[in-house]
């Protein structure tokens, strides 16, 4: 039989390239692994998933859903490293009962995250994409603007991504306020203020999220926060989809409560056209915020360097 040699990379920004193509993938090949990989740039379904795995002793995840069926299929499978932060993809419990090690490449994407955050922020705040639709439309209209310098930006989650998208807003004269229940005070950014998340959403101007989902799948931004939220206040998302309750969000926008909900996160990629997404002060972009080319070398090296770390150490045992 075969040893296992095989390394599956699934990321959509390394497959639309050709594997061979990334430079930071070469260290598993001088390992002696052969890598494998679905389509090129796009999220692979749960059957090709299940009929890449064999003989993989390794794998550069990207988000797509790692369920159980899938790692019952993978009997050579010894460690999952991610090309980002979040694991609400993979099935931890599954991955725990087959002594799968799955390993995160923290902070990775950290800036592009921010800067795409920070961007979204002054997009709804000076009103460009609404100006920008309209004069295509062959409309002249002109909304009041407001200055990101004059504003109190509240940053949800105070990990690596909230804490440089906290440093960008500070940096451009921002009040900031910030909420992590689980935050060693040592990592809080100078000068951000720590709040409660009902005094944060009640105080800000922009609200960026930046945690994790509720443990139980729960939103964490509800009907019942967005009725605390400041008039006019513009919600940022750049961490899950799930974080938000999309039907109260769009209520809240009609309602003209909330001016602005920008997200960059989809249950679904690519998403079908909803209410929500159409909606004209919504802006969306796709799952662009780590889509930087220093982000993805980063983020790339370091599960390449976890990946290979992890199995040296199994093979060591």
């Amino acid at each position: 039989m075969t040893s296992p040699d095989r390394i599956l990379v699934t990321p959509r920004a390394l497959t639309a390239r050709g594997l061979e193509h990334v430079a930071e993938l070469l260290p598993l090949r001088q390992a002696g692994y052969h890598l494998v990989s679905p389509p090129p740039g796009r999220q692979p379904s749960e059957r090709e998933l299940v009929g890449l795995l064999d003989r993989c002793v390794g794998w550069i995840a990207g988000i797509e859903p790692i369920t159980e069926p899938v790692l019952a299929a993978a009997a050579s499978l010894r460690v999952i490293s991610r090309n980002g932060t979040g694991v609400d993809n993979i099935d931890l419990a599954a991955a725990t009962e087959r002594c799968i090690v799955v390993q995160r490449a923290l902070g990775a994407n950290a800036q592009g995250v921010a800067e795409l955050s920070i961007g979204l922020a002054l997009c709804a705040l000076r009103n460009i994409p609404f100006s920008d639709a309209a004069i295509g439309r062959g409309e002249w209209r002109r909304w009041p603007g407001r200055e990101l310098a004059q504003s109190t930006v509240g940053i949800v989650g105070l990990g690596a991504v909230g804490r440089h998208t906290a440093t960008l807003a500070g940096g451009f004269g921002a009040s900031v306020l910030g909420y992590d229940p689980y935050l060693d005070p040592a990592l809080c950014p100078a000068g951000v203020e720590l709040t409660e998340l009902n005094e944060l959403v009640a105080r800000s101007d922009v609200i960026s999220l930046h945690c994790a989902p509720n443990a139980d799948g729960s939103p964490l931004v509800t009907a019942q926060l967005l009725a605390t939220f400041r008039p006019g206040a513009v919600l940022i998302n750049t961490a899950r989809s799930g974080l938000v309750d999309e039907a109260a969000a769009l209520s809240a926008l009609e309602e003209e409560h909330v001016s602005c909900y920008a997200f960059d996160v989809f249950d679904v990629e690519p998403p079908p056209v909803s209410k929500l997404i159409a909606h004209p002060r919504t802006i969306t972009t796709p799952h662009i915020g780590g889509y930087t080319e220093p982000s993805i070398a980063r983020a790339t090296s370091q599960a390449v360097r976890n990946l290979l770390e992890a199995l040296c150490a199994i093979q060591a045992s």
